[in-house]
Order: structure tokens, then C-alpha cells, then sequence
């Protein structure tokens, strides 16, 4: 097969620019691409992509997080007057009102400076489904015989590069990694695309509907499909649609069942 008939995923392109592939496959992706102009076009596009995102956050997103060296100066600045100042308290106790108000001021900047800070690591968002303007869902042109014959069902991992434009999709550039897991809305176990509109920030705060409960669904999607009792885009549809919701039909019931309970 030549390198024009099979042409590199964007996954692997991706994986290329940021120089996460595994050395062999760095070897044969390098041979395609000096092969191949279209997957050489890909990848620029890409690149550049990625280069205006880095852009657009250095020159609108950085300049809106303060420092948070001055608040805290003054916080401790405030501090140290209250604690030096503790001998006088016996005296009337409100004798003047300005360090009161110094200090309220110095709190009030710290909590808005902790809450700037609390979006852009991405606390503004503890949702436990996607936003379906930005993640309505992609899949693959397979059919339910080609899933089923599929014996490795775990998700692949999402290239740093692209993980980093979900986040930046979602608003949450500097997000903190460990706070999130980019899942993808329709699991690879049942069709679902390498593609930025099916990957999404799940937060890891959502200690209810969280990524180990949608995985339960996933196995219990794919059982039905693959046991032909449900139809493959039945299943790709109502994930996509709300994924709370086609647990709570699938498992008959309005909370997340145990890891060791089953469906019927």
C-alpha cells in the first residue's frame, strides 16, 4: 500500500508535532510524511493551529490573572499590624475602623484573585456532561460487526497537544491536568472518533456521575450492541444526547449503581 493510500490519522499528526510517538512509529510517520504531501499539509495546519492557540492565550488569557504577590503583601502587612496591635484590644474596642476596612480589602482581593485563579485551573466548571456546541460527538464509519470484533475496548490516550485544545475550547487553559480526564463523549468502543468534537474536560470533582460511572455504561452499551440487542447508532445517539440520562435508562435507575452491581 503507498503512503498516499493510507494517510496518517490526525491523532498520530498530532502526536508527531508534540513528539509523543513511540519511536517506531516516529520512524514511519516520518517516512509518510516525506512521502506524502497531503499528511505534510495536515500537520503544518495543525502546527499552526496549535501556534496561534499558544498565541491567543499568551496575548488575552495570561494578562487577566494578577499577580498575587501584592494582595498577599498586604494581607501579611495587615496581619502583622493586628497581631502587634493585640496588647491595645482592652481599650474601647472600636476605636478607628481603618484597619478593619485595610484588612476586609486585603481578604476581598485574595478571594477575587482565588477566584480568577479558580476559572482559569477550571472550578467554573464541575459539569459532569459536555457542552454539545463544543463536543456534540463524533464517530467513525464502522458498523456494529467491525466493533464487536474488537477485542481491546480501552480508550486511547489523548495526545497532550489535543488536550490542550479541549481545554482551551472549554475556556480553561490553565487548567490543572489532575483536576480533569479528556474523555471521549462516545467511547472508541463503540465508534466513537479521534476528534476534538468528541473529546471533552470531565471534571474529577464530580464525585457522582463521574468518568468511572460513564465507563459502566460504556461496557454495559457495548454488551447490548454486540449481543444485537440494541442498534449501534441507538447507542452512539443517546450518549452523545446525555449520557446521565442513558444511564438512568439502561440501568433503571436514578443514581449510580455499585461497581460490582450489573444491569439486567
Amino acid at each position: 500500500m503507498s503512503p498516499e493510500e493510507s494517510h496518517l490519522s490526525d491523532q498520530d499528526l498530532l502526536m508527531a508535532a508534540d513528539g509523543e510517538l513511540p519511536t517506531q512509529d516516529r520512524v514511519r510517520a516520518e517516512a509518510h510524511l516525506a512521502a506524502c504531501w497531503a499528511c505534510r499539509t495536515r500537520k503544518q495546519e495543525i502546527e499552526r493551529s496549535i501556534a496561534q492557540f499558544v498565541h491567543f492565550q499568551q496575548q488575552n488569557l495570561d494578562p487577566q490573572i494578577p499577580p498575587a504577590d501584592g494582595p498577599r503583601a498586604l494581607l501579611k502587612a495587615q496581619m502583622a499590624h493586628l497581631t502587634r496591635g493585640r496588647r491595645s484590644w482592652s481599650a474601647p474596642l472600636l476605636p478607628s475602623l481603618g484597619w478593619a476596612a485595610a484588612l476586609l480589602a486585603a481578604v476581598i482581593a485574595v478571594i477575587a484573585i482565588r477566584g480568577l485563579s479558580d476559572r482559569h485551573v477550571g472550578l467554573s466548571i464541575a459539569v459532569s456532561v459536555p457542552n454539545p456546541n463544543l463536543t456534540p460527538g463524533a464517530t467513525v464509519l464502522v458498523d456494529q460487526r467491525e466493533i464487536c470484533m474488537e477485542a481491546v475496548t480501552n480508550n486511547k490516550a489523548v495526545p497532550a497537544a489535543l488536550r490542550k485544545m479541549v481545554f482551551a475550547e472549554y475556556g480553561i487553559a490553565a487548567a490543572e491536568p489532575k483536576a480533569y480526564e479528556v474523555d471521549y463523549l462516545i467511547t472508541p468502543a463503540l465508534g466513537g472518533a479521534d476528534d476534538i468534537r468528541n473529546l471533552w474536560p470531565q471534571s474529577n470533582r464530580a464525585t457522582v456521575w463521574n468518568a468511572e460511572v460513564k465507563d459502566m455504561l460504556e461496557d454495559h452499551l457495548r454488551e447490548l450492541v454486540c449481543g444485537g440487542r440494541l442498534d449501534l447508532a441507538t447507542a452512539q445517539r443517546e450518549i452523545a444526547r446525555n449520557w446521565i440520562e442513558a444511564y438512568k435508562k439502561y440501568f433503571h435507575t436514578d443514581r449510580p449503581l455499585g461497581s460490582d452491581v450489573r444491569a439486567n
